[in-house]
């Protein structure tokens, strides 16, 4: 094996022997490890995708509980992650929003009373308008978990409006009023724009506590003026999004209850001081929470400022159906959503054709675990919220599906989970109509520069997407030992040989040591993967690249072939190769003494038309071998 190390940095043309009108055998080899022979179209790295359409529409990078560096209990809080987390291209992040403590009464983000660390609204504020729009220009949605007296919500609303300045989408776009059945804005319509979502009050309610509110800042009340708004019942809330609260899995945003803390409870304060946390501590500390939703007592002024990502309360497919208002939006965690996919799944998926919908991991994993995403993107779920902090294979396939489009964070659904007038189930077993289905295989030829030890390797291959197109664990080369720089697998092609839906399925190639460490991994989408053989880069569990380890594949692209028709696909992939073997035969015959003119100019020719008419009958094309 030659590594691009071994190479000089001469552009690949000029190592072409031109006398010969060949490629060196340098030159083949850097050919063969360059940007031009990618696993991956370089169009699809880039901003191809169409941008305006609904907002629905698109899948949307999002995080969860954005603030935390690690675990859900005991854990820190911090600013640098919704910088990096932004830049990463996320497009969707979390705030937890509780009351300061102390004289200067500033909102925090931090996780509850979860014994998590504080961080200053406003800080996460500035972070946020630092680098929302330095990676993508597409918009900012800003979950709000809202837990801040009426006082602390007028600080937050001031803080966005102040620094946040133009940047921040305070009223809806003329082109698109907060009307029923009024589609969403594009990503283009809201270029360069955040939006908050938060419960919102009913639109009379709003403006007459605005009004109410803007006379007293107008008549000087000494007192703080937002604290005389808070005899306002919390019936007047519109949009209130119960999903939490009518689904009591512990969602770590919780309050204590009223009761004293006990002295067991003491301890496992103290033992997070020390940083000891045990498993009993963490079993402990949930048993003692009772879950406390997000306020909706909502300050006028910043329920104003929300338009767009309006969260209410789930009532039903039918119901949201029968309102029609693309802009109200609901939030369902994994083990809810899993629900409703079992019995709802084509509702599902035509709910998230109107308006969006958003998932987040179940509360019981308080080691930031994540849940899978595919099957969420399967029903069109735009909004899957993953904690980033946490590199494993959910983020995997989150950040190797979002390096699409230029990483902008937004990636444009199918065209069937987009159209009013199509029907699509998530977990059909049959293809689905108007999409042809395709055959992948992929021979793993050897690695290259896996370590710099004598350590064993394998090749693991695996897809997922549609459950029919899933298939896991299946494939896998041969362990080669003690030698972790040029391992030679030389395996029989790995066949998935029926994926119904190539849109939404991605390839993941990883390699294990013989300790089933993972060395390296690649998530390569379906849409826009190349066949041929390439050098396929990987990465580390983060999805950061690694400089040298790269796999050598050879990929196999074709349309999908029901059994027993491989002859005439064959025939109609290459009429002069079938037409060329007939005249073979019949110069065999004629060896024979045996005159076939006939069976040449009309017998092979009725036989190939025969063939095109019976294969055109199947609805199938053939006329491509890659996608």
């Amino acid at each position: 094996a030659v590594g691009s190390a071994a190479l000089s940095e001469v552009p690949i043309l000029q190592l072409w022997v031109l006398s010969a009108g060949r490629m060196s055998f340098d030159g083949f080899c850097r050919y063969l490890m360059s940007d031009e022979n990618t696993p991956v179209f370089l169009d699809r790295l880039e901003l191809y995708q169409e941008m305006d359409q609904s907002l629905s529409h698109y899948f949307i990078s999002s995080s969860h509980n954005t603030y935390l560096t690690g675990r859900q209990f005991g854990g820190k809080s911090s600013v640098e992650m919704y910088k990096q987390i932004l830049l990463s291209g996320c497009r969707c992040i979390e705030l937890d929003i509780w009351d300061g403590k102390g004289e200067d009464q500033e909102p925090i983000i931090t996780h509850g009373k979860a014994m998590c660390t504080d961080i200053l609204f406003k800080d996460v504020i500035q972070a946020i308008k630092d680098t929302a729009f330095v990676t993508s220009e597409f918009p900012v949605i800003l979950s709000f978990e809202n837990h801040c007296s009426k006082p602390q919500q007028y600080k937050m609303a001031k803080y966005c409006e102040e620094i946040f300045g133009d940047f921040l989408l305070k009223v809806p776009l003329e082109s698109f009023p907060l009307d029923k059945a009024q589609p969403l804005p594009s990503p283009n319509d809201l270029k360069r724009k955040i939006l908050i979502k938060n419960k919102r009050l009913k639109p009379e309610v709003e403006h007459k506590q605005l009004e109410t509110f803007k006379q007293l800042m107008e008549g000087g009340e000494s007192s703080s003026p937002a604290s005389l708004l808070d005899d306002e019942i919390e019936e007047e809330i519109e949009n209130v999004d119960q999903d939490e609260e009518a689904h009591p899995e512990l969602k770590f945003h919780s309050e204590l209850s009223a009761d004293p803390i006990s002295q067991e409870k003491e301890v496992h304060v103290n033992s997070v001081k020390k940083g000891t946390i045990t498993v009993e501590d963490e079993q402990a500390w949930v048993s003692s929470y009772t879950y406390v939703g997000a306020t909706t007592n909502i300050h006028p002024y910043l329920s104003a400022m929300v338009n767009y990502a309006q969260p209410v309360k789930f009532q039903g497919f039918q119901v949201a159906e029968e309102r029609n208002i693309h802009c109200n939006m609901s939030s369902f965690n994994e083990s809810v959503g899993l629900g409703y996919l079992k019995t709802h799944a084509i509702e599902f998926v035509n709910y998230n054709k109107r308006q969006m919908s958003r998932i987040y991991p179940k509360g019981g994993r308080v080691d930031s675990s994540n849940y899978m995403p595919q099957i969420f993107w399967n029903a069109g779920c735009q909004m899957v919220s993953l904690n980033f902090q946490t590199p494993d294979l959910a983020m995997q396939l989150n950040q190797g599906k979002f390096e699409y489009n230029g990483s902008c964070g937004y990636l444009l659904k199918p065209e069937f989970m987009r159209r009013p007038d199509r029907t699509f189930d998530p977990f059909s077993e049959t293809p689905v109509d108007g999409v042809i289905a395709a055959t992948c295989s992929v021979e793993v030829i050897s690695g290259q520069f896996l370590s710099d030890k004598k350590i064993g390797t394998y090749v693991e291959v695996d897809m997922y997407g549609l459950p029919t197109d899933t298939i896991r664990k299946e494939f896998r080369t041969r362990m080669v030992m003690n030698n972790g720089l040029n391992p030679v697998y030389n395996e029989e092609a790995f066949v998935f040989r029926k994926v119904i839906l190539p849109d939404l399925a991605v390839l993941r190639i990883a390699v294990y040591d013989d300790n089933s460490r993972l060395i390296g991994q690649r998530i390569l989408p379906l849409d826009g993967l190349q066949a041929g053989y390439r050098h396929i880069s990987l990465r580390n569990e983060g999805n950061k690249p690694l400089s040298l380890p790269t796999v050598f594949c050879n990929i196999v692209l074709k349309t999908y072939v029901p059994d027993g028709f491989g002859d005439i696909v064959d025939a109609l992939s290459d009429p002069k190769k079938f037409l060329s073997v007939m005249e073979k035969r019949a110069d065999q015959m004629r060896a024979m003494g045996i005159e076939t003119p006939a069976v040449i100019d009309n017998s092979a020719r009725q036989i190939f038309k025969d063939h095109l008419n019976r294969h055109m009958s199947l609805d199938y094309d053939v006329s491509s071998e890659g996608r």
